[in-house]
Protein backbone atom coordinates (compact mmCIF):
# COMPACT_ATOMS: atom_id res chain seq x y z
CA UNK A 1 0.00 0.00 0.00
CA UNK A 2 1.19 3.13 -0.38
CA UNK A 3 0.29 5.97 2.17
CA UNK A 4 1.15 9.68 2.09
CA UNK A 5 0.93 11.02 5.44
CA UNK A 6 0.38 14.89 6.25
CA UNK A 7 1.13 16.47 9.60
CA UNK A 8 1.17 20.58 9.86
CA UNK A 9 2.03 21.19 13.41
CA UNK A 10 5.17 23.16 14.33
CA UNK A 11 6.08 21.45 16.98
CA UNK A 12 6.91 18.49 18.78
CA UNK A 13 3.50 16.75 21.24
CA UNK A 14 2.52 13.42 21.25
CA UNK A 15 0.28 13.81 18.00
CA UNK A 16 3.51 13.68 16.25
CA UNK A 17 5.17 11.22 17.82
CA UNK A 18 2.04 9.53 17.09
CA UNK A 19 2.85 10.30 13.45
CA UNK A 20 6.56 8.85 13.28
CA UNK A 21 5.43 5.96 14.93
CA UNK A 22 2.52 4.91 12.79
CA UNK A 23 4.96 5.83 9.46
CA UNK A 24 7.74 4.15 10.44
CA UNK A 25 5.83 0.90 11.56
CA UNK A 26 4.23 0.93 8.32
CA UNK A 27 7.53 1.38 6.48
CA UNK A 28 8.88 -1.73 8.55
CA UNK A 29 5.48 -3.61 6.87
CA UNK A 30 6.73 -2.79 3.09
CA UNK A 31 4.30 -0.48 2.96
CA UNK A 32 5.50 2.23 0.76
CA UNK A 33 5.46 5.70 3.08
CA UNK A 34 5.66 9.58 2.61
CA UNK A 35 5.37 11.90 5.27
CA UNK A 36 4.61 15.45 4.21
CA UNK A 37 4.70 18.21 6.93
CA UNK A 38 5.50 21.90 7.84
CA UNK A 39 8.95 23.09 6.80
CA UNK A 40 11.69 23.15 9.83
CA UNK A 41 9.61 21.52 12.14
CA UNK A 42 10.50 18.65 14.64
CA UNK A 43 8.96 16.56 12.84
CA UNK A 44 10.55 16.72 9.27
CA UNK A 45 14.31 16.23 10.87
CA UNK A 46 12.54 12.97 12.50
CA UNK A 47 11.44 11.45 10.12
CA UNK A 48 14.01 12.06 7.30
CA UNK A 49 16.70 10.91 10.09
CA UNK A 50 14.58 7.89 10.74
CA UNK A 51 14.78 7.20 6.94
CA UNK A 52 11.23 7.78 5.73
CA UNK A 53 10.69 9.72 2.53
CA UNK A 54 10.28 13.33 3.78
CA UNK A 55 8.35 16.60 1.86
CA UNK A 56 8.54 20.17 3.59
CA UNK A 57 4.62 21.67 2.85
CA UNK A 58 4.43 25.64 3.69
CA UNK A 59 1.86 25.23 6.36
CA UNK A 60 0.19 28.26 7.91
CA UNK A 61 -3.16 28.61 9.49
CA UNK A 62 -6.10 27.38 8.85
CA UNK A 63 -6.08 27.14 4.88
CA UNK A 64 -2.90 27.41 3.93
CA UNK A 65 -3.11 28.11 0.03
CA UNK A 66 0.59 26.88 -0.72
CA UNK A 67 0.58 23.92 0.98
CA UNK A 68 -3.11 22.67 -0.29
CA UNK A 69 -1.33 23.56 -3.57
CA UNK A 70 1.83 21.95 -2.84
CA UNK A 71 0.09 18.61 -1.55
CA UNK A 72 -1.78 18.43 -4.70
CA UNK A 73 0.63 18.04 -6.37
CA UNK A 74 2.57 15.76 -4.57
CA UNK A 75 -0.57 13.37 -4.08
CA UNK A 76 -0.63 13.60 -7.91
CA UNK A 77 3.17 12.48 -8.25
CA UNK A 78 3.18 9.67 -5.77
CA UNK A 79 -0.37 8.36 -6.61
CA UNK A 80 -1.35 6.92 -2.65
CA UNK A 81 -3.46 4.59 -1.71
CA UNK A 82 -4.31 6.48 0.83
CA UNK A 83 -3.71 10.03 2.32
CA UNK A 84 -3.80 10.23 6.16
CA UNK A 85 -4.68 13.22 7.78
CA UNK A 86 -3.53 13.78 10.77
CA UNK A 87 -4.68 17.35 12.60
CA UNK A 88 -7.39 20.03 11.83
CA UNK A 89 -4.78 22.24 9.55
CA UNK A 90 -4.06 18.70 7.46
CA UNK A 91 -7.21 18.02 6.53
CA UNK A 92 -8.04 21.86 5.46
CA UNK A 93 -4.90 21.46 3.09
CA UNK A 94 -6.50 18.53 1.46
CA UNK A 95 -9.86 20.09 0.28
CA UNK A 96 -7.92 20.80 -3.05
CA UNK A 97 -7.21 17.13 -3.37
CA UNK A 98 -9.81 14.97 -5.62
CA UNK A 99 -12.99 13.50 -4.80
CA UNK A 100 -11.57 10.06 -5.57
CA UNK A 101 -8.68 10.59 -3.53
CA UNK A 102 -8.82 7.89 -0.37
CA UNK A 103 -8.96 10.23 2.66
CA UNK A 104 -8.48 9.09 6.30
CA UNK A 105 -8.78 11.64 9.03
CA UNK A 106 -7.31 10.74 12.72
CA UNK A 107 -8.46 13.11 16.12
CA UNK A 108 -6.71 13.03 18.92
CA UNK A 109 -8.31 15.58 20.98
CA UNK A 110 -11.71 16.22 22.51
CA UNK A 111 -12.70 19.48 21.42
CA UNK A 112 -16.17 20.28 19.75
CA UNK A 113 -15.10 20.73 16.00
CA UNK A 114 -15.69 24.67 14.83
CA UNK A 115 -18.49 25.27 12.23
CA UNK A 116 -19.36 24.30 9.58
CA UNK A 117 -15.66 24.28 7.74
CA UNK A 118 -14.32 21.93 10.28
CA UNK A 119 -17.47 19.25 10.09
CA UNK A 120 -17.20 19.60 6.16
CA UNK A 121 -13.37 18.87 6.26
CA UNK A 122 -14.14 15.71 7.73
CA UNK A 123 -17.19 14.65 6.13
CA UNK A 124 -14.80 14.64 3.30
CA UNK A 125 -13.00 11.96 4.63
CA UNK A 126 -13.79 8.39 4.10
CA UNK A 127 -13.15 7.21 7.26
CA UNK A 128 -11.95 8.90 10.66
CA UNK A 129 -10.28 7.30 13.68
CA UNK A 130 -10.54 8.71 16.81
CA UNK A 131 -7.93 8.07 19.27
CA UNK A 132 -10.48 6.66 22.36
CA UNK A 133 -14.25 6.50 22.38
CA UNK A 134 -14.86 9.66 23.92
CA UNK A 135 -13.44 11.44 20.67
CA UNK A 136 -15.49 9.35 19.10
CA UNK A 137 -18.30 10.58 21.03
CA UNK A 138 -17.85 13.90 19.97
CA UNK A 139 -17.62 13.45 16.53
CA UNK A 140 -20.99 11.90 16.17
CA UNK A 141 -22.22 14.88 18.58
CA UNK A 142 -20.56 17.08 15.94
CA UNK A 143 -23.15 15.27 13.16
CA UNK A 144 -20.32 13.47 11.25
CA UNK A 145 -21.63 9.76 10.13
CA UNK A 146 -21.27 7.41 13.16
CA UNK A 147 -20.99 4.82 10.30
CA UNK A 148 -17.38 6.55 9.37
CA UNK A 149 -15.95 6.35 12.75
CA UNK A 150 -13.59 3.83 14.25
CA UNK A 151 -11.57 4.07 17.36
CA UNK A 152 -7.78 3.00 17.01
CA UNK A 153 -6.33 3.16 20.53
CA UNK A 154 -2.72 5.46 20.48
CA UNK A 155 -0.03 3.62 20.65
CA UNK A 156 4.08 3.60 22.23
CA UNK A 157 6.50 1.47 21.56
CA UNK A 158 7.03 -1.71 24.10
CA UNK A 159 10.45 -1.22 25.27
CA UNK A 160 13.03 -2.08 28.69
CA UNK A 161 13.97 1.24 30.65
CA UNK A 162 16.94 3.17 30.09
CA UNK A 163 19.48 3.34 32.66
CA UNK A 164 20.33 6.33 34.76
CA UNK A 165 17.13 7.07 36.19
CA UNK A 166 18.65 8.00 39.49
CA UNK A 167 21.03 10.24 37.77
CA UNK A 168 18.28 11.77 35.86
CA UNK A 169 16.08 12.76 38.92
CA UNK A 170 19.46 14.17 40.36
CA UNK A 171 19.84 16.68 37.09
CA UNK A 172 16.22 17.61 37.01
CA UNK A 173 16.81 18.69 40.75
CA UNK A 174 14.73 15.45 43.05
CA UNK A 175 16.35 15.14 46.25
CA UNK A 176 17.71 11.28 46.50
CA UNK A 177 15.29 9.34 47.71
CA UNK A 178 12.13 11.47 46.67
CA UNK A 179 8.76 9.65 45.96
CA UNK A 180 8.65 11.33 42.35
CA UNK A 181 5.21 12.61 41.03
CA UNK A 182 6.17 13.09 37.60
CA UNK A 183 3.90 15.39 34.68
CA UNK A 184 4.79 15.08 31.02
CA UNK A 185 2.45 17.71 28.93
CA UNK A 186 2.24 20.66 27.31
CA UNK A 187 1.83 23.94 30.00
CA UNK A 188 -1.79 24.65 28.20
CA UNK A 189 -4.71 25.62 29.52
CA UNK A 190 -6.94 22.07 29.06
CA UNK A 191 -3.87 20.24 30.57
CA UNK A 192 -4.74 21.91 33.81
CA UNK A 193 -1.31 22.28 35.91
CA UNK A 194 -3.02 24.69 37.93
CA UNK A 195 -5.02 22.16 39.96
CA UNK A 196 -2.20 19.88 39.92
CA UNK A 197 0.14 22.55 41.75
CA UNK A 198 -2.74 23.11 44.03
CA UNK A 199 -2.86 19.42 44.90
CA UNK A 200 0.72 19.43 45.21
CA UNK A 201 0.96 21.83 47.79
CA UNK A 202 -1.95 19.70 49.93
CA UNK A 203 0.47 16.42 49.27
CA UNK A 204 3.57 18.03 50.48
CA UNK A 205 1.62 18.59 53.81
CA UNK A 206 0.88 14.94 54.01
CA UNK A 207 3.91 13.12 52.46
CA UNK A 208 6.49 15.29 53.32
CA UNK A 209 8.87 13.47 50.61
CA UNK A 210 7.20 13.60 47.86
CA UNK A 211 8.63 15.56 44.74
CA UNK A 212 6.74 17.20 42.11
CA UNK A 213 8.38 17.18 38.46
CA UNK A 214 6.70 18.77 35.51
CA UNK A 215 7.78 18.07 32.25
CA UNK A 216 7.00 20.25 29.30
CA UNK A 217 6.72 23.57 27.59
CA UNK A 218 4.38 25.85 26.90
CA UNK A 219 2.68 29.51 27.01
CA UNK A 220 1.60 28.98 30.31
CA UNK A 221 5.05 27.95 32.01
CA UNK A 222 5.78 31.72 33.26
CA UNK A 223 2.25 32.02 35.16
CA UNK A 224 2.72 28.37 36.72
CA UNK A 225 6.34 29.30 38.17
CA UNK A 226 4.51 32.32 39.44
CA UNK A 227 1.61 29.92 41.11
CA UNK A 228 4.10 27.47 42.23
CA UNK A 229 6.29 30.04 44.06
CA UNK A 230 3.19 31.62 45.71
CA UNK A 231 2.14 28.10 46.50
CA UNK A 232 5.34 28.03 48.65
CA UNK A 233 6.58 25.19 46.21
CA UNK A 234 9.97 26.09 45.21
CA UNK A 235 12.23 22.98 46.57
CA UNK A 236 9.03 20.46 45.86
CA UNK A 237 8.35 21.35 42.44
CA UNK A 238 10.48 21.61 39.18
CA UNK A 239 9.83 22.42 36.03
CA UNK A 240 12.02 20.98 33.83
CA UNK A 241 11.15 21.60 30.50
CA UNK A 242 11.62 19.38 27.22
CA UNK A 243 13.44 15.97 28.33
CA UNK A 244 15.03 13.44 25.37
CA UNK A 245 15.23 11.16 28.49
CA UNK A 246 12.22 10.06 28.95
CA UNK A 247 12.55 6.44 29.08
CA UNK A 248 15.02 7.11 31.89
CA UNK A 249 13.06 9.58 34.20
CA UNK A 250 9.86 7.75 33.88
CA UNK A 251 10.66 4.35 35.07
CA UNK A 252 11.96 6.16 38.32
CA UNK A 253 9.00 7.77 39.68
CA UNK A 254 6.49 6.68 42.09
CA UNK A 255 3.43 7.81 40.45
CA UNK A 256 2.57 8.88 37.07
CA UNK A 257 -0.08 12.06 37.34
CA UNK A 258 -2.00 13.96 34.52
CA UNK A 259 -4.43 16.42 35.34
CA UNK A 260 -5.82 17.35 31.95
CA UNK A 261 -9.43 18.60 31.62
CA UNK A 262 -9.72 18.00 28.36
CA UNK A 263 -7.96 14.85 26.88
CA UNK A 264 -8.42 12.79 24.14
CA UNK A 265 -6.52 9.93 26.00
CA UNK A 266 -2.63 10.99 26.71
CA UNK A 267 0.22 8.90 25.17
CA UNK A 268 2.17 10.36 27.81
CA UNK A 269 0.25 8.36 30.56
CA UNK A 270 0.42 5.40 28.35
CA UNK A 271 4.41 5.60 28.33
CA UNK A 272 4.45 5.41 32.22
CA UNK A 273 2.14 2.33 32.39
CA UNK A 274 4.48 0.77 29.62
CA UNK A 275 7.07 1.30 32.34
CA UNK A 276 4.61 -0.11 35.43
CA UNK A 277 4.04 3.33 37.00
CA UNK A 278 0.68 3.76 38.63
CA UNK A 279 -1.42 6.48 37.54
CA UNK A 280 -3.46 9.22 39.04
CA UNK A 281 -5.70 11.34 36.69
CA UNK A 282 -8.49 13.02 36.05
CA UNK A 283 -11.51 11.62 34.80
CA UNK A 284 -11.39 13.66 31.36
CA UNK A 285 -12.19 12.54 27.97
CA UNK A 286 -10.29 9.19 26.83
CA UNK A 287 -8.09 9.19 30.14
CA UNK A 288 -11.11 6.22 31.66
CA UNK A 289 -10.58 3.96 28.66
CA UNK A 290 -6.57 3.52 30.05
CA UNK A 291 -6.87 4.08 33.76
CA UNK A 292 -8.81 1.79 35.37
CA UNK A 293 -9.49 3.59 39.09
CA UNK A 294 -8.64 1.28 41.66
CA UNK A 295 -6.76 -1.80 39.32
CA UNK A 296 -4.05 0.48 37.43
CA UNK A 297 -4.43 4.01 39.32
CA UNK A 298 -6.90 6.03 40.14
CA UNK A 299 -9.18 8.71 38.48
CA UNK A 300 -10.98 11.77 40.68
CA UNK A 301 -12.90 14.27 38.93
CA UNK A 302 -11.15 17.06 36.43
CA UNK A 303 -10.99 20.52 38.18
CA UNK A 304 -10.70 19.21 41.74
CA UNK A 305 -7.62 19.59 43.78
CA UNK A 306 -8.47 17.88 46.60
CA UNK A 307 -9.78 14.58 45.25
CA UNK A 308 -6.20 14.71 43.38
CA UNK A 309 -4.65 15.18 46.42
CA UNK A 310 -6.29 12.60 48.29
CA UNK A 311 -5.74 9.92 45.43
CA UNK A 312 -1.95 10.84 45.41
CA UNK A 313 -1.69 10.34 49.54
CA UNK A 314 -3.54 7.24 48.96
CA UNK A 315 -0.94 6.06 46.27
CA UNK A 316 1.96 7.71 47.59
CA UNK A 317 1.65 6.16 51.36
CA UNK A 318 0.81 2.70 50.11
CA UNK A 319 3.75 1.29 48.53
CA UNK A 320 2.39 -2.38 47.89
CA UNK A 321 -0.72 -0.97 46.15
CA UNK A 322 1.13 1.20 44.31
CA UNK A 323 3.29 -1.53 42.93
CA UNK A 324 0.09 -3.65 42.10
CA UNK A 325 -1.46 -0.66 39.95
CA UNK A 326 1.78 -0.31 38.24
CA UNK A 327 1.91 -4.29 37.26
CA UNK A 328 -1.81 -3.99 36.09
CA UNK A 329 -0.93 -0.97 33.92
CA UNK A 330 1.75 -2.40 32.61
CA UNK A 331 -0.47 -5.87 31.65
CA UNK A 332 -3.43 -3.52 29.85
CA UNK A 333 -0.90 -1.52 28.31
CA UNK A 334 0.02 -4.73 26.56
CA UNK A 335 -3.10 -5.49 25.58
CA UNK A 336 -4.69 -2.43 24.46
CA UNK A 337 -1.83 0.38 23.49
CA UNK A 338 1.36 -1.13 21.85
CA UNK A 339 2.22 0.59 18.90
CA UNK A 340 2.37 -2.42 17.11
CA UNK A 341 -1.38 -2.83 17.87
CA UNK A 342 -2.18 1.07 16.81
CA UNK A 343 0.05 0.17 13.37
CA UNK A 344 -2.32 -3.14 12.60
CA UNK A 345 -5.82 -1.35 13.48
CA UNK A 346 -4.58 1.78 11.26
CA UNK A 347 -4.10 -0.06 8.48
CA UNK A 348 -7.07 -2.45 8.94
CA UNK A 349 -8.91 0.82 8.77
CA UNK A 350 -7.20 2.07 5.40
CA UNK A 351 -8.06 -1.32 3.68
CA UNK A 352 -12.06 -0.96 4.97
CA UNK A 353 -11.44 3.06 3.10
CA UNK A 354 -10.11 1.89 0.01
Amino acid sequence: MKVLHVDSARGWRGGQNQVLLTAEGMARRGHEVVVACRAGAPLHARARAAGLDTRALGFAGDFAPAAAVALRRLAAAFRPDVVHLHDPHAAAAALLLPRSAVLVASRRVDFRLRGALSRWKYRRCRRLIAVSRAVARVLEGDAIDRARVRVVYEGVPDRPPAGGGEAALAAVGAPRDALVVGNVAALTGHKDHATLLSAAAAVIARVPGAFFLILGRGELEDPLRALSAQLGLARAVAFAGFRTDLDALLPSLAVFCLSSRMEGLGTSLLDAMCYGRAVVATAAGGIPEAVEDGVTGRLVPAGDADALAAALVDVLQDTRRREAMGAAGRRRFLERFTADRMVDETLAVYAEAA
